[in-house]
């Protein structure tokens, strides 16, 4: 990949972040790029998720506690938008 891509496929996430939590930093962009991965491989291949989470029960922990911070940025950022 080049670095015109990378920096266009940055851009998408910054959008993307900024759209779904209302705020977009270098920090949240990434946890926003796990977190997508990590839904689109639990919906895509849900037993391959099923053995990381047994292998790196840590691991699972921060993703989930991700998950959870996501989805309360999300349910602040729309509640101000009503």
């Amino acid at each position: 990949m080049n670095k015109e891509f990378n920096e266009q496929f940055d851009a998408l996430i910054e959008k993307y972040t900024e759209l779904l939590t209302g705020k977009s930093d270098r920090h949240l962009n990434e946890k926003i790029e796990k977190w997508a991965l990590y839904t689109y491989i639990s919906k895509t291949m849900p037993s391959l998720v099923k053995h990381w989470n047994g292998l790196y029960p840590d691991a699972k922990d921060s993703m989930k506690e991700i998950i959870m911070e996501i989805k309360q940025l999300n349910e602040e950022h729309r509640s101000q938008d009503k």
